[in-house]
């Protein structure tokens, strides 16, 4: 955890429908706005070109406007969903924003902002929040966040693990079913096609029809609905499978799970238990503690406030 300091932070968490922005000293939020930015529909309606223009407006008004209030801000740091490298910030691809492909959303904010903007990888950035809100001894932490997609992050040793090229522990991309639905990073049978809030509704609609959202969904699981409560059984246990297989290889004690699925965890938490026991290597059962995330969601923007003021 970077050492203490009085300098605010600024931190955003950049998901597919919604943006949210925080301010911080050292781990209080001090502010938070958030706002609809439905990103995954701007990138499904306009040209690659024109939609990548209107989500670096969007985002530089987002973060101008907290400047403004907050001009003592020292740093700016973004958690972004997609394959990012964090040496050069180059996005690569964002599989739930169709069409970014190698872009550049730091070295494009710093140059409207005329201040220095760092970009992260959505899943690392809430991994640090997550590991620095618990004030964990250096160890490992794996987190797993579900929302419009699945992101993923592992703390070991008090540092985030990128990997060579900056895609390391992309969680909701391993797959769990051959020949699976098709996911936005070009393969099947994603973990990300059955647990997040996008794949819940999708589901859902595969076996009554019906086009409901995940929430929606979770209502009707709630109340009984058989079907509904298949999709969300369905969705705990092909999870299970993506972080057993993680942990075989990477043996850490922690596990969060955050985002906004979570709200429905009682509808996932026994199939989840019973596939994660069935799947982790026998001498690891038991020694794994998982836990959903206490930060109120704020861990992606708290992470990404960090990593930028470590990494200036």
């Amino acid at each position: 955890m970077p050492e203490s300091s009085t300098a605010l932070r600024l931190g955003l968490d950049v998901g597919g429908t919604n943006l949210r922005l925080g301010v911080f000293s050292n781990l209080t939020l001090l502010e938070e706005t958030r706002f609809q930015a439905n990103y995954s529909n701007i990138c499904k309606q306009y040209p690659p070109g024109e939609a990548w223009q209107q989500i670096l407006q969007v985002t530089a008004k987002a973060i101008q406007a907290m400047l403004d209030k907050h001009p003592e801000i020292q740093s700016i740091g973004i958690g972004f969903p997609g394959f990012i490298n964090p040496k050069s910030g180059l996005l690569a691809q964002s599989p739930n924003l169709p069409g970014l492909l190698n872009v550049n959303l730091g070295r494009d904010l710093s140059q409207l902002l005329g201040r220095k903007v760092l970009v992260f990888n959505d899943g690392n950035a809430a991994a640090y929040g997550e590991y620095c809100s618990l004030e964990l001894p250096a160890g490992g932490l794996l987190y797993a966040g579900l929302g419009t997609g699945i992101g993923g992050g592992l703390v070991a040793n008090g540092k985030v693990w990128a990997g060579a090229h900056g895609y390391a522990l992309e969680l909701g991309h391993l797959i769990v079913e051959h020949d699976g639905p098709e996911c936005g990073c070009g393969n099947r049978g994603c973990v990300e096609q059955y647990a997040s809030a996008t794949a819940i509704g999708k589901n859902y609609a595969r076996q009554t029809g019906k086009q409901l959202s995940a929430h929606e969904v979770s209502t009707l699981a709630s109340q009984g609905d058989k079907q509904a409560q298949s999709v969300f059984a369905l969705a705990g246990e092909k999870l299970a499978q993506a972080i057993a297989l993680t942990l075989n290889i990477v043996d850490v004690e922690n596990v969060v799970i955050g985002g906004g699925v979570v709200s429905s965890w009682a509808l996932m938490e026994a199939s989840f238990i019973y596939r994660l026991q069935t799947d982790l290597i026998r001498v690891l059962r038991d020694k794994v503690k998982v836990s959903l995330s206490s930060s109120g969601d704020n861990a992606g923007m708290l992470g990404a406030a960090l990593l930028a003021d470590i990494s200036v």
